[in-house]
């Protein structure tokens, strides 16, 4: 078979799988998220368009879900099991309150339902009622190289749905914080698949998919600016995930409970760090986002803001060993061994990790 002629079979093969995922709320709520000064805005160029100028009004004449909800974004999937299992991008369903509804190759919608969100990584699981649904098959991740050809699908700007690009694998173990379609959402990334097929909005949760029309990734992020580099989650980092929601119906992740900023040369210059790894345990200013949660694994250990947690596991932790790789490859009830920097002081601090509420 010719490489053409591969291509081509491993689209027909995964095509029918790939699936929209529209995302509408209620008028009501719409309206009271966007900003006042963002309605003054929309109010005043509707008046210059001789337009409806009121915030009913204007909200009245967006785009509408077929269930009559308020469009307000989009994104991709692919459906992993017969019986409507989808796999796609946590930030394209990180509402709540939205409503989803997953549109197939087929152009048969139906109403979804979030199953489960990965706390660890930029995945969710979403259920729809169907019966002898086109599956995809998974592949290993763990097997692809550089150079391998690579094949993006998915609902590209949210208009064009089963839009195909192909390039290569162009790079492996990439680190990224990317910000989702929306501009609402940041996630840090780690150990990404790059390639040059390209990856548009509304791409975000497809699958990457090899010759054989296995998914080997799910497209998650492009940068802005930049011409032929896309990303995608390595499908290996999914498959947990899709087996605790199959066995419990649910994501079961180790937790220790903890905020923290990761520590470079340039944090440690900014914040006058003795040290430029590690993580410090820091919070955030806004009420309920606290350096160390009440009750948690490390809270139970003694573990303060301010803190540097040095290594886990006789592991230095950096920006390429974080501590999501570490949480990742541990279970409920293991023992972590940390390295804490405490006022200058280094100790050594044992963790018990629980489960992720």
């Amino acid at each position: 078979m010719s490489h053409e002629e591969s291509v081509i079979s491993a689209i027909k093969t995964a095509l029918p799988a790939v699936v929209s995922i529209v995302i509408g709320k209620n008028a009501d709520a719409v309206a009271g998220d966007i900003p006042d000064e963002m309605w003054h805005d929309l109010e005043e160029a509707a008046k210059e368009e001789k337009a409806p100028a009121s915030r009913e009004e204007i909200v009245s004449h967006m785009p509408k879900t077929k269930s009559g909800k308020v469009r307000v974004g989009w994104g991709s999937g692919f459906l992993v099991s017969k019986d409507g299992h989808v796999m796609t991008n946590k930030h394209v369903v990180v509402d709540p309150d939205a409503e989803y509804s997953v549109t197939t190759a087929a152009e048969d919608t139906y109403t979804a339902k979030v199953l489960a969100r990965d706390p660890l990584n930029d995945v969710a699981i979403l259920k729809i009622e169907g019966d002898a649904l086109p599956y995809i098959t998974l592949g290993d991740s763990n097997k692809i190289c550089m150079g391998q050809t690579a094949i993006a699908l998915g609902n590209a700007l949210g208009e064009f749905q089963n839009t195909v690009s192909a390039g290569i694998v162009s790079g492996l173990s990439r680190f990224l914080t990317a910000v989702s379609d929306d501009g609402e959402h940041a996630e840090h990334l780690r150990g990404l698949i790059q390639t040059d097929a390209a990856i548009n909005p509304g791409n975000s949760g497809g699958p990457l998919v090899n010759l054989a029309g296995e998914v080997v990734g799910i497209n998650s992020a492009t940068v802005f600016g930049a011409e032929n580099i896309g990303f995608a989650i390595p499908i290996n980092r999914a498959k947990r995930g899709l087996e605790d929601v199959l066995k419990f119906g649910s994501i079961k992740r180790p937790f220790l409970g903890t905020r923290y900023i990761v520590i470079n040369p340039g944090v440690q210059k900014k914040l006058k760090l003795p040290i430029d790894h590690g993580i410090l345990i820091h919070g955030e200013k806004a009420p309920g986002y606290p350096a160390v949660v009440k009750g948690s694994p490390a809270d139970k250990a003694g573990l303060k803001e301010g803190d540097i947690i040095l290594s886990a596991n006789d592991k230095e932790l950096s920006e390429a060993n974080s501590l999501e790789e570490v949480l990742e490859n541990s279970e409920i009830g293991n023992v972590l061994k940390l390295q804490v920097l405490t006022n200058g002081e280094k100790r050594e601090v044992e963790v018990t990790l629980e489960e992720r509420k």
